[in-house]
């Protein structure tokens, strides 16, 4: 996927969590763990945001791109995120955002650590 389209796809999600009441405080958080694509508070949540985008449903939707191996460099950024902020073990979760010809969907809480 290209950078421009990479950044609609994000454009299209934080609408949508600013839409929700999230409040964004960091996007594109990388790490030689890995990257996170959005850091949000959702009132007194920490919530790692995950965007995937498709341009149609041929190969399965969006948000089943998340599979163990993603999920697994997923908690290795947030733990590189939260020792890198000083922030300790705040409550946190992980939400995916899939993204495809019928719109954006979100998913709370898409897995556990």
């Amino acid at each position: 996927m290209s950078r421009s389209v990479g950044r609609h796809y994000e454009a299209v999600a934080e609408e949508l969590l600013f839409d929700l009441g999230y409040q964004i405080i960091e996007r594109n958080f990388t790490c030689r763990g890995g990257e996170i694509d959005l850091v949000c508070l959702e009132g007194e949540v920490l919530v790692f945001v995950e965007v995937r985008g498709r341009r149609d449903a041929e190969h399965g939707a969006a948000e089943e791109t998340v599979g163990w191996h993603k999920q697994r460099r997923l908690l290795r950024a947030a733990w590189a995120y939260l020792i890198r902020r000083g922030l300790g073990e705040p409550a946190c979760r992980f939400d995916v955002i899939g993204i495809d010809h019928r719109g954006a969907r979100l998913y709370r809480d898409a897995f556990q650590s």
